[in-house]
């Protein structure tokens, strides 16, 4: 990712940083079909003019008149732009969130205990098992297995139990006034604007979490601009209540950005004693083969030998040389598209692994 409304209540796990940072709320991480949101995506926007007011809430309104001009010169719709800045308004503990994420250190191990739950990885079997006939779809259609879109199912939205209840163009406006990220929120705003524009949904339904992550998949409004999928092929893109196009979408992500069929996304393994700190990393250039970081005395976790393949993989030590190391392919790059996290890409690949045991 994607903030997704489930990150909210796990603390600050969910964007977990590479080296044991966790900042909560944040998810600006985060498939051409003909019935694609991107078949008239957004184009490269020009800069917002300059707002020469203090940013303080007395000044929102003006700001307001500014953000609903430049849409209208992006080819927003006067009557689409008219209904949502009527209704725009500052929401300041959005800011204050923003602000104030948490930071937390803690460990993969205890990461994973909070997330893989006992119950999470049953009803993410049950899931897997309710929805293969859709699933499969989606799959034949991507190339990603069904596994990987049900543990992204489960991670972001509790199986789109926790989607959140943000207006999502208050919540963008909110933000690009803040100002920190101006340019990144406005682009937001401009791509919800579109989402309604090109008739997916209604303002009104355009709710998601208070950083912007929207639907059973949690993608950001630029996310679903440029990865929805149609599931179903009725014509609309609904990661809130359709299954078909929140599989669809997932898997058009995935595929997107270079998921690779048939291969895995790692594995946990033990590294020799002299292993070098510097040869970990996901770095195109740190990349070996099997068989290369075989030679270099790295074992599966039993101390049995790895298996031989010249395909490229890499070692990561989420927790630096202090905890457990893997080795990581393709694929696992490609989830870190999606959640630049260590900790988000290995759970998701451990839920993804168990819900086929």
């Amino acid at each position: 990712m994607k903030l997704s409304a489930i990150s909210l209540l796990i603390a600050a796990a969910l964007l977990a940083g590479c080296a044991g940072k966790h900042r909560v709320g944040d998810r600006s991480h985060v498939m051409n079909t003909p019935t694609s949101a991107t078949s008239s995506g957004m184009r490269t926007l020009p800069p917002l003019p300059a707002f020469e007011k203090p940013r303080v809430p007395a000044s929102f309104p003006e700001y307001v008149k500014l953000l609903k001009q430049y849409a209208l010169e992006q080819g927003i719709p006067t009557e689409i732009a008219d209904n949502a800045f009527a209704n725009v308004h500052f929401i300041s503990r959005i800011v204050t969130a923003d602000r104030t994420q948490l930071e937390k250190t803690t460990t993969l191990d205890s990461y994973l205990r909070r997330v893989l739950t006992a119950r999470k990885v049953s009803q993410a079997k049950e899931k897997y098992q309710e929805y293969l006939p859709k699933l499969s779809i989606a799959t034949s259609r991507y190339g990603v297995p069904e596994r990987y879109i049900v543990a992204l199912w489960a991670m972001e939205s509790d199986f789109g139990r926790l989607q959140g209840n943000e207006d999502i163009i208050s919540a963008m406006a909110t933000l690009a006034f803040e100002g920190r990220r101006e340019a990144f929120f406005t682009k937001e705003l401009m791509s919800a604007l579109l989402i309604v524009k090109q008739g997916h949904t209604t303002l009104d339904k355009l709710k998601g979490s208070w950083a912007g992550a929207m639907g059973q998949s949690q993608f950001m409004p630029s996310s679903y601009v440029k990865y929805g999928s149609d599931g179903d092929g009725d014509g609309y893109i609904d990661i809130w209540k359709n299954v078909d196009d929140v599989f669809a979408s997932t898997a058009n992500y995935l595929a997107t950005e270079g998921w690779q069929p048939g291969q895995n996304w790692g594995r946990e393994v033990r590294l020799p004693a002299n292993f070098q700190k510097n040869l970990a990393g996901l770095e195109t250039a740190q990349a070996k083969s099997l068989t290369q970081w075989q030679h270099l005395g790295v074992q599966l976790p039993d101390g049995s030998t790895l298996p031989s393949a010249d395909f490229n993989a890499w070692i990561i030590t989420p927790d630096d040389m202090q905890g457990r190391a893997f080795i990581v392919y393709d694929n696992f790059r490609t989830l870190m598209h999606w959640n630049r996290s260590y900790y988000f890409a290995i759970s998701v690949g451990m839920l993804a692994d168990r819900i086929i045991r």
